[in-house]
């Protein structure tokens, strides 16, 4: 009976070993799991770690590859002015002083006995005599008209100097004509110098009726002969005027004459 008992509590005792077993098999089983199961969980979260800051540190990289591929672009200089700024100027600018009159004023006449002004001009008198003191002219002069081919009539020798009868005495309104010889037979004629007169030089014509006209030259002029400007020399003057007339410039040895005409153009 007592053997009975004991192999009873030992069957007993064995059902229990063998549960206990069980427990420990599940147990074990359940932990096995719970750490199969951390280190996915720690692996993933490695990888996820890893992975993020690959790519981020692929992106930086880039972003530097990128950064340093495109520079900032250098500051560009202001151009210089290309007109550059005025100085300041302080004061006016100096007056430009006027040019000195072509025509001279005449000057007064009228103080020597029978010198006479003649702005409205004179009546008709002959002229007896022509004085020109900046060249030394102190002539008598002769009538002159016109030639066969209608040129002036040219005196017949060096001295003395002519005027031309068809145009105004000299004082009357228009212009006066005198002309003569630059030289006669290898000598001087009246009017050798009559080139070198100058604006202002005074000429003084001696009337018939006892009065005197005093002209100014206003200009000196040479010509060519084939080129001579008839109406400016010639034309109508609304004043009395004055012309003298001679030869200039080289002189044509086959034609026997000068190939130029010297005019001193003067007035009251």
């Amino acid at each position: 009976m007592i053997r009975v008992r004991e192999d009873a509590q030992t069957t007993r005792w064995d059902r229990v070993a063998q549960r206990v077993g069980r427990g420990h098999s599940r147990v074990g089983g359940a932990v096995v799991g719970i750490i199969a199961l951390l280190v996915i969980t720690v692996t993933i979260v490695v990888v996820m770690v890893t992975g993020g800051s690959g790519g981020q540190s692929k992106a930086t990289a880039s972003a530097g590859s990128s950064t340093s591929q495109v520079a900032a672009p250098a500051a560009v200089p202001a151009p210089a002015a290309v007109v550059p700024a005025p100085a300041t100027v302080g004061s006016a600018p100096a007056a430009v002083p006027a040019p000195a009159s072509v025509v001279p004023a005449p000057a007064t006449v009228g103080s020597a006995p029978g010198e006479k002004s003649a702005p409205g001009g004179l009546g008709r008198s002959v002229p007896v005599r022509l004085q020109i003191p900046s060249i030394g002219v102190n002539s008598d002069l002769m009538s002159l008209g016109l030639q066969g081919n209608g040129t002036i009539q040219v005196p017949p020798s060096g001295f003395p100097a002519g005027w031309f009868t068809g145009a105004p005495t000299p004082g009357q309104i228009g212009p006066a004509v005198i002309a003569g010889h630059v030289d006669w037979g290898g000598s001087e004629g009246v009017f050798f110098n009559l080139r070198d007169m100058k604006n202002g030089d005074k000429v003084e014509v001696a009337r018939a009726d006892g009065s005197t006209v005093v002209f100014h030259v206003s200009a000196v002029e040479e010509y060519p002969k084939d080129a001579f400007p008839t109406n400016q020399v010639y034309g109508d003057l609304d004043h009395p005027g004055l012309r003298l007339i001679t030869c200039g410039g080289s002189f044509d040895r086959t034609a026997r004459s000068y190939v130029d005409n010297i005019v001193v153009y003067a007035d009251l």
